[in-house]
């Protein structure tokens, strides 16, 4: 029983700080990735916009999923710093290729098109799977 409870008090300061560090890189992402689009997300899903919520979730996932990947494999908190800033950039440049490809990507949202906004969706948790991928090498 000693053992165990020494394993966790050595465990768990890490836990807590490398966990906390995570979800900061995460709302953080969110915060940049909503300051850089052109409509406001939170404000048309409270108004019911479907396109607007698929569009957010795609980046919660696929900003989350290589973070849970550097949290897997990092050795310190400035691996999990360093690859979400990373990841936080794919996810732009991700959005700003599909922007441009799917011509008035902001209008259409905000017009609640849900066939764009899936799409959108799915190539930013593609993105965020391969940058998965890399990280855990």
């Amino acid at each position: 029983m000693e053992a165990i409870l020494n394993s966790l008090l050595t465990g768990l300061p890490f836990l807590l700080l490398h966990s906390s560090v995570t979800f900061a890189m995460l709302i953080a992402g969110l915060i940049v990735y909503a300051w850089i689009t052109p409509y406001d997300e939170l404000a048309l899903i409270k108004a019911g916009n479907t396109a607007a919520a698929i569009t957010l979730s795609g980046a919660v996932i696929g900003f989350a999923i290589p973070l849970a990947a550097t949290l897997k494999t990092s050795l310190n908190t400035w691996d999990i710093i360093l690859w979400g800033l990373v990841t936080l950039i794919l996810m732009l440049v991700a959005y700003r290729v599909m922007d441009f490809v799917i011509r008035d990507f902001g209008k259409r949202v905000e017009d609640n098109e849900t066939g764009p906004a899936v799409l959108v969706a799915a190539v930013k948790i593609a993105v965020g799977l391969i940058a998965a991928a890399s990280v855990a090498g």
